[in-house]
């Protein structure tokens, strides 16, 4: 397939995952900015209201950049798994590579993503936080999850086609991240004997970073950096490499 050709087929991929997702939906799109402002706001309201222990200044923002990398894995990650059965006539019908059709379905998450980013700059400025230099690594960072995202949709949804409970161990691993991610609470509150585990983490990384650089006008540390790099590298070629071994039988199971 042309490069053109390719490029062509993952953009209408992306478009038509998008339109699907918020097609019967009465509010559509602007669910994409609602669901993190009601967790916001809710987790605002218990940890500065309710509960006293956090003394963490903007605990809005705080909170919004943990949530925002947060929502787009879990959005992205289930939307990749369940891209191959819920596309299974179109693979049947027509020769189009399959690796495209998880990465499209990740890709098109990337839209949501840019609005909630959106939302999470618009709270920056409206805390006078101000923009700083280190602005420049949000991009590089946004990349290197979407890259890990990827990688490990290409391996889910390709188990996926083999064993459909695939998408509910993800769904039940979705939540189970959402405590093992420094959302609402400070990474400086975690143990020493689990730092590296959050480390290597590259949502958790992902939401350090952001922090640092929003919040404290800091640049990101480099071993943050080195690992979110070297985990999002290491998960894509896994998955390249566990999609071509399972690929060969998709039609069959579809």
């Amino acid at each position: 397939m042309w490069t053109g050709d390719f490029l062509y087929l993952l953009t209408n991929l992306m478009q038509k995952d998008f339109r699907i997702r918020y097609r019967n939906m009465s509010l559509g799109v602007f669910w994409s900015l609602l669901n993190p402002l009601i967790m916001m706001g809710v987790l605002t309201f218990i940890f500065t209201r309710i509960s006293v222990s956090q003394a963490i200044p903007h605990f809005s923002v705080y909170v919004l950049c943990g949530l925002v990398p947060f929502n787009f894995f879990t959005t992205a990650l289930i939307s990749g798994t369940t891209s191959l059965v819920e596309n299974a006539p179109l693979i049947k019908k027509l020769p189009v590579p399959r690796v495209i059709i998880p990465i499209a379905a990740v890709l098109s998450s990337c839209q949501q993503l840019l609005i909630q980013i959106g939302l999470l700059v618009a709270f920056v400025l409206a805390f006078r936080l101000g923009v700083n230099r280190y602005w420049a690594w949000l991009p590089l960072l946004w990349l290197m999850e979407v890259i890990f995202v990827c990688g490990l949709s290409l391996i889910t949804s390709a188990l996926n086609v083999y064993i459909r409970d695939t998408r509910y161990v993800v769904e039940s691993f979705n939540l189970v991240l959402f405590w093992l991610v420094p959302i609402f609470y400070s990474f400086s509150s975690i143990r020493p004997a689990y730092v590296p585990i959050y480390h290597w983490n590259p949502v958790a990384a992902l939401v350090v970073a952001s922090r640092n650089i929003l919040l404290d006008a800091q640049a990101p540390q480099g071993q943050i950096l080195r690992n979110l790099a070297l985990s999002s590298t290491f998960m894509l070629v896994v998955g390249l490499l566990v999609f071509g071994r399972l690929k060969a039988r998709f039609y069959d199971h579809l």
